[in-house]
C-alpha cells in the first residue's frame, strides 16, 4: 500500500510541475512588451527585430512554442539565457548552492528557535511566559524580511561593524561562512520560527489533553516522563507536517532576502531575469524551485505516515 500511495504522489506531482510550467509560460508570454525587441536593443530596425524574433522561434504559434519548451525540458535542456547567450543550468548551478545554503541554514534556525519556544509555551500555558512567547511569536510573524534584513544590517554592520554587509559564498558550517549566513538567516528565519512557536504550542496542547496523557498521570508517571517520552513525538507530527510549506517559504523569502544581502543565488538570477524580460531563465528558475518545493513535499508526506501509521494509503 505504501508503494501505492508514493506513486499516486510522484503522478500528482508531475502533474503539478506540468500545470506550473504551464501557467508561467503563459503569464509571461501575454505580459505587456515585446522579447524580440529587447533582445535586438534599443538601435535595432524592424528588420532586425524579426530576425530575432525568428531565431528565437517567437514567430511561431504559442503552443508551439511551449511543446517545445517541454520538448526540451524532457532531454534536461533547461534552454539558454537570452541577456548572457549561455545554458541556464550552468548558470544555475553556481547560483543554487548559496540559495540552498541560505535556506536549510534558516531553516535549521527556525526549528531550533520555534520549536522548543512552542513546547515550552504549552508546558506553561497561561503564564507570563507563555504569554511572552505567544506576542513575540505574532510580532515575528508580521515583520517583513526585508526590514528586519535591513535593520539587522544598519546595527549589526553598520553600527557595530561586526558582521559582514552581505554576500554568502561559502557553506554555512564553515567559519566564514557562519558569519556570512547568521544576519540573512535571522532575517529569513523570524517568520517560519514564529509559524513553528505557534503550530508547537498548540499541537503540545491538544496531546497533553488527551486520555493517554490524563492516564499517565493517573499512574504517577513523572512530568518530564510525560512530556519527552509520550506526548513529544505525537506533538511534532504538524510540525514535521509543516516543514515542506516551511521550506517553500524560505525559497519564496529568499528572493527578497538575497536582494537585501547581495547573494548571488537563485533569487537575485529570477528578479534579473524578470526585469530583463528574459523567458527562458524565468522559466526555467520558477520551475526549479517549484521542483524542490514540491519533492520536499513528497518527502515530508512520507516521513509523515511513517511516523503515523493511521494515515491510510488508499487511492
Amino acid at each position: 500500500m505504501m508503494t501505492k500511495y508514493i506513486i499516486k504522489r510522484l503522478i500528482m506531482m508531475f502533474v503539478l510541475l506540468l500545470g506550473m510550467t504551464f501557467i508561467v509560460f503563459m503569464s509571461l508570454h501575454f505580459a505587456p512588451g515585446d522579447t524580440a525587441e529587447i533582445v535586438a536593443g534599443a538601435n535595432a530596425t524592424p528588420e532586425d527585430i524579426e530576425r530575432v524574433r525568428e531565431y528565437l522561434g517567437l514567430n511561431q504559434p504559442i503552443l508551439v512554442q511551449y511543446g517545445i519548451y517541454l520538448n526540451n525540458l524532457l532531454h534536461l535542456d533547461l534552454g539558454t539565457s537570452l541577456s548572457t547567450r549561455q545554458p541556464i543550468i550552468s548558470e544555475l548551478a553556481i547560483r543554487l548552492p548559496h540559495t540552498i545554503n541560505l535556506a536549510v541554514f534558516s531553516m535549521i534556525l527556525a526549528i531550533i528557535i520555534g520549536v522548543p519556544a512552542g513546547i515550552f509555551a504549552a508546558i506553561k500555558k497561561d503564564s507570563w511566559i507563555d504569554n511572552l512567547l505567544t506576542t513575540t511569536s505574532l510580532i515575528g510573524i508580521s515583520i517583513p524580511n526585508f526590514w528586519l534584513g535591513t535593520m539587522l544590517i544598519l546595527l549589526f554592520c553598520v553600527q557595530l561593524k561586526l558582521l559582514p554587509t552581505g554576500g554568502m559564498d561559502e557553506p554555512f558550517y564553515t567559519a566564514n561562512g557562519i558569519r556570512q549566513a547568521i544576519l540573512p538567516g535571522i532575517a529569513l528565519s523570524l517568520q517560519v520560527a514564529a509559524g513553528f512557536t505557534r503550530i508547537g504550542r498548540s499541537a503540545m496542547l491538544d496531546v497533553l489533553q488527551s486520555d493517554y496523557i490524563r492516564t499517565a498521570k493517573s499512574k504517577g508517571v513523572k512530568p518530564k516522563v510525560i512530556i519527552f517520552v509520550h506526548a513529544l513525538k505525537n506533538a511534532l507530527i504538524p510540525i514535521i507536517t509543516q516543514l515542506g510549506t516551511a521550506f517553500g517559504g524560505l525559497l519564496g523569502g529568499a528572493i527578497i532576502t538575497e536582494q537585501v544581502f547581495v547573494i548571488n543565488g537563485v533569487g537575485t538570477y529570477l528578479i534579473t531575469a524578470i526585469n530583463q524580460r528574459n523567458f527562458p531563465v524565468v522559466q526555467s528558475t520558477v520551475l526549479v524551485i517549484a521542483t524542490m518545493f514540491i519533492v520536499i513535499n513528497l518527502i515530508v508526506d512520507i516521513v509523515y505516515c511513517l511516523i503515523d501509521p493511521r494515515i491510510s494509503y488508499e487511492w
